[in-house]
């Protein structure tokens, strides 16, 4: 078993049963009635490495693991056999609030579980709902406006260049290096793009064109902590104009380089990680979550979305990434997730 490492606590220590939620991308691609659609359509669900990596590592750390995936097979393993805790990083299908699916089953049903809570995972997956939240805490976001289509674009007071990215979809779904637009004719055809792939409305923003963080952060209310901040570097695209693209992420290997910690003066990397930190208990998030920052042209940091179900495939996850850049495996980062959750629901006691 790996070593525990500083901030966790060892005499949260039970043995539990725990069932894992999630959503496989294979299963979703053999659905026959979700044939159609945008190419990314399924990019923000997990493939069977990811879960038994994390089975992998529940088991090395005592638990007891068993799959029970998502939707009405969650529901109904849920009823039949309930768990002692859900080791929950479902997304969901359909709605803007398919992250608080399994999530709100929990609730429902008494079962304690990790990560976010229904409305955290709702507001979060939602861009303005988030940054809205985010504001009213009195941190910086960029400035932006939900646009139903491209005939309300006339109407938009924002500065140039510009991003359009769909309103409630994760993963860099939609967003394409395409994405970044500096005149009103292109925007109208990224605004038309996303309306017709995603059904959805889109977020249009004034375009951050300073470095890009992606901040880990694990734990609850006063105790949550930073784990690293990871630098997003463009190997390929001048840094004004980086779009951390749907075409960057699928090829990461050749398109960016990470530097963990980020090439950032000391004075900036603290802002960095205080708004991150900031902005996670400001949307309340819980146990862990991954929060994406960029500078703007001032170099001032402003909070860009937050993903409380960070991806936790062990090679590719950006939150595997960056922990395992500053000496935390990916057994550790599961340990860290667990103990967060035991600790907030007292099952520990």
């Amino acid at each position: 078993m790996s070593a525990r490492r500083p901030g966790l606590n060892p005499r949260l220590d039970p043995r539990l049963d725990i069932g894992i939620a999630f959503d496989l991308k294979r299963e979703l691609e053999a659905r026959p009635e979700l044939a159609r659609g945008p190419d990314d359509r399924f990019e923000e669900y997990d493939s069977d490495a990811t879960v038994d990596a994390v089975a992998a590592a529940l088991s090395e750390l005592g638990h007891h693991p068993r799959r029970m995936g998502g939707g009405r097979k969650f529901v109904e393993e849920a009823l039949a056999r309930p768990p002692e805790l859900v080791f929950n990083f479902a997304e969901g299908h359909g709605t803007r609030s398919r992250e608080a699916h399994v999530p709100a089953v929990c609730e429902m049903l008494g079962i304690p579980f990790t990560h976010s809570d229904p409305l955290t995972l709702a507001a979060t997956l939602d861009k303005s709902v988030a940054k809205t939240i985010v504001a009213a805490a009195g941190l910086a976001v960029p400035r932006g406006a939900v646009v139903r289509g491209a005939r309300e674009l006339a109407a938009l007071d924002l500065g140039w260049p510009r991003i359009a990215k769909p309103l409630f979809e994760g993963s860099s779904m939609g967003v394409r290096r395409s994405s970044r637009v500096e005149d009103a004719a292109a925007l109208a055809r990224e605004v038309e793009r996303l309306s017709n792939d995603y059904g959805e409305p889109v977020l249009v923003e004034e375009f951050l064109e300073g470095t890009e963080v992606t901040v880990g952060i694990l734990g609850n209310g006063p105790r949550a902590r930073v784990v690293a901040a990871m630098e997003v570097a463009p190997k390929v695209d001048d840094q004004k104009r980086f779009v951390y693209s749907l075409e960057v992420k699928r090829d990461w290997e050749n398109q960016v380089e990470y530097h963990v910690p980020p090439r950032l003066d000391a004075g900036t990397l603290r802002a960095v990680e205080t708004l991150a930190l900031s902005a996670y208990r400001a949307l309340e998030c819980r146990d862990v979550a991954r929060i994406d920052v960029r500078l703007d042209r001032a170099g001032r940091p402003c909070f860009i979305e937050a993903n409380p179900l960070p991806g936790l495939n062990p090679r590719t996850g950006d939150l595997c990434v960056l922990a395992g850049r500053v000496g935390i495996s990916f057994v550790e980062i599961v340990r860290a997730i667990v103990e967060a959750a035991i600790e907030r629901h007292n099952l520990g006691a």
